[in-house]
């Protein structure tokens, strides 16, 4: 039965229609020299268009032993060519990057047919970054973040309420109490990589890279 299922599913993935005809065109000469110049036209026009969460993006870590970690989060911000995001120091993600400051970052549009990769070294904001995004968030973000137990396991249901009790109790005595856990992380790439589909399979590939303080452009094969 196995193998007729593994068929099924072949057929049923090929059958998908990934993009649609009418897609954004990408002039790779008229790119800007800067990427985080470029991923901001092209983040603004995914907001345009009606992309649905257009700022979610996956991150990927790294482990001790070199076994990757991804999951989707979203992008609080980009200042000076830096892409942040925030989460807990005491979370999976917050101890790898302790551990192995090197990380990459995918974004991708599909209803644009476009994607952006990022790899390089993510850094911490520092207390001041970290106060500031957490006093921006939600009251229930904030009562979520407090409890500082991220990627723990839970044994006990009830000691989720728990912590959230404990937590709205805490901020609503100090409103503006921030978690020392808390942090606004930067990734700052050396490489950046932008894709542009086409229906025809030629896809446009414009990748960025860092060397000696200056960004270099090159194209690449789709």
């Amino acid at each position: 039965m196995a193998p007729a299922r593994d068929d099924e599913v072949r057929e049923r993935l090929r059958a998908i229609r990934v993009f649609d005809d009418d897609l954004p065109g990408f002039d790779t000469n008229a790119a800007p020299d800067h990427p985080a110049e470029l991923f901001g036209d092209w983040l603004e026009a995914a907001i345009g268009a009606g992309v649905r969460a257009p700022h979610a993006m996956t991150l990927s870590t790294v482990d001790a032993e070199g076994r990757p970690n991804a999951r989707v989060l979203l992008l609080k911000g980009l200042d000076d060519g830096r892409w942040q995001f925030a989460s807990s120091r005491t979370s999976r993600k917050g101890q790898e990057i302790a551990a192995t400051s090197w990380g990459a970052a995918t974004f991708y549009w599909r209803e644009q047919g476009r994607q952006v990769r990022l790899r390089g070294r993510i850094l911490d904001g520092g207390p001041e970054a970290a106060a500031r995004d957490f006093l921006a968030r939600t009251p229930d973000a904030r009562r979520e973040s407090f409890a500082g137990r991220q990627s723990e396991v839970l044994d006990d249901p009830g000691d989720l309420g728990a912590a959230h009790d404990e937590a709205r109790r805490r901020l609503e005595d100090e409103p503006d109490l921030v978690p020392e856990h808390w942090a606004l992380y930067h990734l700052v790439p050396d490489e950046v990589e932008f894709w542009q589909a086409d229906p025809a399979r030629r896809h446009v590939r414009l990748r960025y890279l860092l060397a000696d303080g200056a960004w270099t452009r090159q194209a690449l094969w789709p």
